[in-house]
């Protein structure tokens, strides 16, 4: 399970921004239009209510953005997004799991270093350098952290009126945010019930006692690890070895191999793949309904 390697090799090839904002484009209408899913029309999503928000962490002043529908209360999500952070392509996609049923907070994950959208979409992040931009904040990032955070989140939501805090609380993870599902589970096993990494880096990191993998143990959730082809074909012994202390530790996860390279859910990602995509969805909407 490689750490944005995919996105790293786009980087150096410059990918021109006039392909990459047609991939954008097209794939965001694509992805995150509620009525267009499988190619069969669905009934008109519910209303929906939306707002950025702030609120205090243990670590300074989180930012964030929460969609859920208008009415009502609702199970609690917390997404965290991948290196390029908070951007209209996230907000789509919490907008579109919003329409399920889901009050949903997309975090801002730099938030110790900067607030707010640093990059429109990744065309932006590669023409502006972001991989040199994030990596100071990034490195900030470790599983102590994260969990601080999700703690943070949590606490947060179980405020909220939209919430139903009867419910458990899910939380899913893209690349960089895949880990951080598991450490925020580990973190608040007592409310996160279900978390979900697609194409996540760095799940198995065998000489780090704080590795994901090693943390299961104090995870109370139900598990979708969905893998890209290219992460998985790099390190194959990484699903094994996540498999194993999945068994190990008896929480019950679906591991999956994908028909995707790293990147390929994300409707702003060059790797972006609609039938996957589609399929990854599907499969965490039953994720949620099992497990909250």
């Amino acid at each position: 399970m490689c750490d944005e390697a995919k996105l790293g090799e786009w980087a150096k090839q410059a990918i021109s921004r006039r392909r990459f904002g047609a991939l954008t484009g097209a794939a965001a209408v694509a992805a995150c239009s509620p009525g267009e899913i499988g190619g069969a029309a669905e009934p008109a999503a519910a209303a929906l209510t939306e707002s950025g928000v702030t609120f205090e962490t243990a670590d300074g002043t989180m930012d964030a953005f929460f969609v859920h529908p208008s009415e009502g209360r609702h199970p609690g999500v917390i997404f965290w997004p991948d290196i390029a952070s908070l951007r209209e392509s996230k907000r789509n996609m919490a907008r579109r799991l919003a329409g399920e049923g889901y009050a949903v907070l997309v975090l801002n994950p730099y938030y110790r270093d900067v607030a707010g959208e640093q990059f429109a979409d990744f065309a932006a992040f590669i023409d502006e350098g972001g991989f040199g931009k994030v990596k100071p904040w990034r490195e900030k990032l470790d599983a102590e952290a994260i969990g601080r955070d999700a703690a943070a989140a949590v606490a947060w939501l179980d405020q909220q009126a939209a919430v139903d805090t009867g419910k458990g609380i899910g939380t899913q993870g893209y690349c960089m945010g895949g880990p951080f599902t598991i450490w925020s589970a580990a973190a608040v096993p007592g409310r996160i019930k279900a978390a979900a990494s697609f194409h996540g880096g760095g799940l198995v990191r065998e000489d780090d006692s704080m590795s994901p993998h090693r943390m299961l143990d104090d995870v109370e959730a139900r598990l979708l690890i969905a893998i890209a082809e290219d992460d998985h074909e790099k390190d194959p012994s990484a699903k094994l070895l996540f498999a194993k202390a999945a068994g190990l530790a008896a929480v019950p996860a679906k591991i999956e191999v994908y028909e995707g390279d790293h990147g390929w859910t994300v409707p702003d990602s060059p790797a972006y793949v609609e039938p996957a995509a589609e399929k990854a969805y599907a499969d965490l909407l039953e994720l949620y309904a099992k497990a909250l």
